[in-house]
């Protein structure tokens, strides 16, 4: 069974995700504030959390890097803040979504199990292969990255944003099938997100990411993974 860790200092929606999550047979965890949720996090090992920015004792942001220095699950933020900045620091800080309130219950639960889905592991195929360049190498199999003699840490969307362009590689991978094969089918034009995982994914991966050789973009259609 899923588990879900809710943090949100607002008492009506924490008790409207917890109805609507139990319904669909979720085992929920709630939080009022950072601390809190911290400590659930380390304890309950939810496989996803759904996290609001604007909590009474720090900022959510700084809940998503204390998180990120030890666990890759799946972070959906809810927050009440709409600017593009503020998406983007978000999400840089290692958040996998970003629904704005007010929010769509549905909507916010189809983005909760794609986050899911994502950190999912999945099973080998045929198309399974290592593929290595001069700065690192992708072993798609086991879904890890060495870069000189070291496994790099990546989120799960990081990897699947990763696999997704090593897959297709030399060939230009348009934005619309970025979003939509990474976050879902109802994505088309959050171009942010994507900025901001490429800009990620050079600055683990690339030699020098401010030059990438990798991982390149194409101005207004996509992007191209080069060996």
């Amino acid at each position: 069974m899923t588990r879900v860790l809710v943090v949100d200092d607002e008492p009506q929606i924490t008790r409207a995700l917890v109805i609507n999550l139990k319904a669909r047979k979720y085992e929920v965890d709630t939080a009022p504030d950072g601390a809190t949720a911290l400590q659930l996090a380390a304890a309950r090992h939810p496989d996803v959390i759904v996290l609001d920015l604007g909590l009474p004792d720090m900022d959510g942001v700084e809940v998503i890097r204390g998180l990120r220095g030890w666990t890759r699950v799946p972070i959906l933020v809810l927050s009440a803040r709409h600017s593009s900045d503020e998406k983007v620091e978000a999400l840089d800080a290692g958040a996998d979504d970003y629904v704005t309130k007010p929010f769509g219950m549905d909507e916010l639960l189809a983005r909760l199990r794609a986050a899911v889905r994502r950190a999912e592991p999945t099973g080998g195929g045929e198309d399974d292969v290592i593929v290595t360049t001069e700065d690192f190498t992708v072993d798609l199999a086991a879904k890890k990255v060495n870069r000189a003699g070291r496994d790099v840490r990546l989120t799960p969307t990081e990897w699947h944003f990763l696999e997704v362009l090593v897959r297709n590689a030399g060939r230009l991978v348009s934005q619309k099938q970025l979003l939509r094969e990474v976050w879902g089918p109802s994505y088309g034009t959050e171009t942010n997100y994507l900025r901001v995982y490429m800009a990620q994914l050079r600055r683990k991966l690339e030699a020098d990411p401010s030059h990438p050789r990798h991982f390149v973009t194409e101005p207004g259609m996509g992007y191209r993974f080069e060996r």
